[in-house]
């Protein structure tokens, strides 16, 4: 939780803040550019193809940062009818936003990198600035990536779950949005977190990739 931060390590939430809010509205960007891309042009004319974070912060995904550490903007609207393969295009553009949360991270590991090699003394608030920021965004990207709605995995791979597994396909789809809220009270409410289970392996992983950590 990034109120943690608070008030002692103000510096860092600063520093962090900006970058988080950035990203979020990088992450819903990359949906609709992709969707334009494949032929659907339904974000670019609701005004949703831009980078300006007043037309994708979410008020109650923005506070979610704060208290839970990861949080949402407002969907990309995106109409499958004006792709040329619906099943499949949608899968790209719902790749787009764990895909752009990983770049992020990438960009933020090259830049741990580049810091830590120059050897710039003085800079303990930026280095865990980016530290922070790299988690948070790789802990977005597997996140997203879960085959639960409404997160993005659920259009990934719920196709792929449906050919073998349709009755689990269809309780994913229908009451993906109660599992996920439930599992997410689990790990704020008691000491086990299967999200940190899930995802953490996954930071170390990324964190060690991206920034040799």
């Amino acid at each position: 939780m990034l109120l943690r931060l608070f008030p002692e390590h103000i510096d860092i939430l600063i520093i962090l803040l900006p970058t988080l809010v950035f990203s979020l509205c990088f992450h819903e960007f990359a949906h609709g550019f992709i969707a334009y891309k494949l032929g659907d042009h339904t974000a670019l004319r609701q005004g949703r193809l831009t980078l300006n974070p007043l037309a994708h912060l979410d008020p109650m995904g923005s506070i979610m940062i704060l208290f839970v550490g990861f949080g949402w903007a407002k969907p990309v609207p995106v109409n499958p009818v004006n792709f040329t393969n619906p099943r499949f295009d949608m899968m790209k553009v719902a790749f787009a936003g764990p895909a752009s949360n990983l770049i992020l991270a990438l960009a933020g590991g090259l830049f741990f990198r580049l810091i830590t090699y120059v050897n710039i003394n003085g800079n303990y608030e930026l280095i865990q600035a980016i530290y922070l920021f790299m988690s948070i965004k790789i802990a977005l990207a597997i996140f997203n990536l879960l085959p639960i709605s409404p997160l993005d995995g659920s259009q990934i791979f719920g196709n792929l779950i449906s050919k073998t597994q349709p009755e689990l396909a269809w309780k994913l789809q229908v009451y993906g949005p109660k599992i996920l809220l439930a599992i997410i009270m689990i790990g704020i409410l008691t000491p086990i977190s299967p999200l940190s289970m899930i995802i953490t392996p996954f930071i170390k992983l990324f964190l060690f990739l991206f920034a040799g950590i």
